[in-house]
């Protein structure tokens, strides 16, 4: 029997602590004041906000493995400024790496990045570096609008991305494209800004040819693709007219889908658009939507249970649940088999 690896999961129930200094740093930059020092948070503290949260509902729901990573709407990339990013990411970044350390056979980390609006990207490959080097990361988050919702900077596909770029295809790591809060009012953060980002972000790599200079890179587009899979013919349409390969030569080869879709009809859209090996289980838990599907009794984050009621070969369901994990984040495989896992 496969693994159950669940490849979108966040820290969202941090010790008080933590997103207690977020605050104060937030204030003191508001203020001109020096940045306060970072709390005590103790392993105990750690523990128990695992174990009666992220932990509990991991074993109810039978998956093995999840690939964990900061609060997404926390990275707050637009607040502050570029040194606060710095700041706040190491220690938002540290935190996963001492869940890890905790809870080794259960989550394996993933990094966010001090992206600020208009800043380069050198403090980010920094970052990557240290998070994969020395922490053991096996990917990270990369917010294609640092600027909250506002669109300030380029393209993914713009040359000043390639160094980034670069530094993930020498670490062979993938990103998932992430962005954080939103700060306009008309994009409600994981009901408009998180959707919105996924779709533009597989129509940047529609317009551009991105993949022809980074054949080896790889990204996952959460939230089973925003728009993409119910307007797949639209985005052939307009391949088609702008002279570019079907989406599914140019740009499946490097960008999977993962399965935070929060019902039945979603994900069998999602199954029946996209191949099967481009789709990765994920449930974005504990997260953007809780509670439970009145209509079902399913929460609506409980993504297996979608997926286990579809009609999916043995060797279909390997794939989704652990097999195109394994291949899109090699040092996950690494890790797994390091130790002993599946």
């Amino acid at each position: 029997m496969s693994l159950i690896i669940d490849i979108h999961g966040h820290y969202t129930t941090e010790p008080e602590g933590h997103m207690a200094f977020r605050a104060q740093q937030l204030d003191a930059v508001e203020n001109s004041l020096a940045s306060p020092a970072y709390p005590n948070i103790t392993d105990d503290e750690i523990i128990e906000s695992i174990e009666q949260n992220q932990l509990r509902v991991i074993r109810e729901r039978g998956a093995d493995v999840t690939v964990f990573s900061p609060r997404a709407s926390g990275m707050g990339h637009h607040l502050g400024d570029a040194q606060t990013s710095i700041e706040w990411t190491r220690h938002s970044n540290d935190l996963i790496k001492r869940v890890v350390d905790l809870f080794p056979r259960n989550f394996v980390g993933v990094c966010q990045l001090p992206q600020s609006p208009g800043a380069d990207l050198n403090s980010s490959i920094a970052e990557l570096e240290r998070c994969v080097t020395e922490l053991g990361f096996v990917g990270c988050n990369l917010n294609p609008d640092p600027s909250g919702g506002n669109w300030q900077g380029p393209p993914l596909t713009d040359r000043s991305w390639y160094p980034f770029f670069e530094k993930m295809c020498e670490l062979d790591v993938p990103a998932m494209i992430h962005v954080s809060g939103s700060c306009n009012p008309n994009f409600h953060a994981t009901g408009a800004h998180y959707l919105n980002a996924d779709t533009t972000a597989f129509m940047q790599f529609l317009q551009g040819d991105l993949f022809a200079d980074f054949p080896a890179l790889r990204f996952v587009i959460p939230h089973g693709g925003g728009a993409v899979p119910y307007h797949w013919g639209r985005y052939r349409g307009l391949a088609m007219r702008m002279g570019k390969p079907d989406p599914g030569e140019h740009i499946l080869p490097n960008v999977c889908f993962d399965t935070c879709v929060y019902h039945l009809p979603g994900i069998e859209l999602l199954l029946d658009v996209i191949p099967i090996d481009n789709i990765l289980f994920a449930s974005e838990m504990l997260g953007a939507v809780r509670g439970a599907d009145p209509e079902t009794g399913i929460p609506w984050d409980d993504t297996k249970q979608y997926l286990d009621a579809l009609d999916l070969s043995a060797e279909d369901r390997a794939k989704v649940f652990e097999g195109n994990a394994r291949r899109i984040y090699p040092l996950l495989d690494k890790r797994l088999s390091e130790l002993g896992i599946g």
